[in-house]
């Protein structure tokens, strides 16, 4: 029998560690368990709650303020008076976002009716079952989030309702969320979203609480800003942090962690670039002109001598650091040489 999306995304959530690669169901073709890589344990800290037997997890924060996860990605809601206001529908929780909802409001009394879906940014990964709460409800997002919606044309994405620039203030049954754009960062749009009297900051794919932030610092766009976010994060006085991803909710012990795993990101690629020799890498590939294979194997040698020193230091502290620094590091390095002029050996010919 081929199983259902959700048979499959409830099988994944109950049976595979949250750092496990590839997933497989019974009759699906896979490697040899030998061809694939061991990887370091997960530190207990950096796990989150156990999921239910639908395969979520959802939780009070403070007041009116609760959030749900699939130990993949997270979602939060406020309760009011007059509706449910919702940050984020990720498809991964799917219909499972209103399930968790009705249960909450079945015991407070409160309407479960979604009247409002702030969106965090405009990337499907977490907004791409938008269209569950249906047509009436009010999208609020930011401008440029708008521009890129209207540019997919996904129908699973359907455009804001309203927009701002820099501040919005979105009041709902005597509830209230801050949403707050300081610039480019993770994406064009991503916005921060603040619930003051909850004391609970939501912020997507910038803090990744207990563990290395994913592949290229989350396939981020904008670099120096996105590690700029950090120090912006930290400047509001929340107590709780929804990071959007992964299976628990975040501290401010959590995002100076992150901030000094990035710091140290940098300051070993600073030395990498300032001290490896490419001699070896020219006089290899250099007579065969290939261009690319002398840039590959000197990056990949000075992201290799960087990461090592962090992989090393943040084992035991946070969560698949030994999966993913590797591509952070290359992207911090990067972005030194193309965002920061930082040449090293590739400067300016004499």
């Amino acid at each position: 029998m081929t199983p259902t999306r959700r048979t499959f995304l409830t099988f994944a959530a109950l049976t595979v560690p949250v750092a496990s690669g590839l997933l497989a169901l019974p009759g699906t073709a896979q490697g040899a368990v030998g061809d694939l890589p061991d990887y370091l344990p997960i530190p207990p800290s950096s796990m989150g709650p156990a999921l239910n037997s639908d395969g979520y997890y959802v939780g009070q924060i403070k007041g009116n303020l609760y959030w749900v996860t699939d130990s993949f990605y997270q979602s939060m809601f406020l309760t009011t008076r007059e509706g449910v206001v919702v940050v984020d529908a990720p498809p991964t929780i799917g219909r499972n976002l209103q399930r968790a909802i009705d249960e909450v409001t079945k015991t407070s009394g409160k309407p479960s009716k979604v009247t409002h879906l702030v969106y965090s940014h405009s990337h499907a990964d977490h907004i791409g079952a938008a269209t569950i709460f249906g047509a009436d409800v009010e999208r609020v997002a930011h401008r440029e989030t708008g521009r890129l919606l209207r540019e997919t044309h996904d129908p699973n994405r359907p455009l804001p309702t309203i927009t701002f620039d820099d501040h919005y203030t979105l009041r709902v049954g005597g509830e209230l969320l801050q949403l707050d754009y300081h610039g480019p960062n993770h994406s064009a749009d991503n916005i921060f979203i603040y619930a003051p009297k909850q004391e609970t900051l939501m912020l997507v794919d910038v803090l990744f609480p207990g563990w290395v932030p994913f592949k290229q610092f989350g396939i981020s766009q904008e670099i120096p800003n996105w590690v700029r976010m950090h120090d912006v994060a930290l400047s509001y006085p929340w107590r709780t942090l929804v990071g959007g991803h992964l299976g628990r909710l975040g501290t401010r012990a959590d995002a100076t962690l992150q901030k000094d795993y990035v710091t140290d990101l940098r300051v070993n690629a600073d030395a990498a670039i300032a001290g490896l020799d490419p001699a070896p890498y020219l006089a290899k590939y250099g007579p065969t002109g290939n261009a690319w294979a002398i840039f590959k194997s000197y990056l990949d040698a000075a992201t290799r001598q960087a990461s090592d020193a962090v992989i090393a230091k943040y084992a035991g502290k946070l969560a698949a650091v030994d999966v993913f620094t590797f591509d952070n590091q290359f992207t911090m390095l990067e972005s030194l040489r193309t965002d920061g002029g930082h040449l090293g050996p590739f400067g300016i010919h004499q």
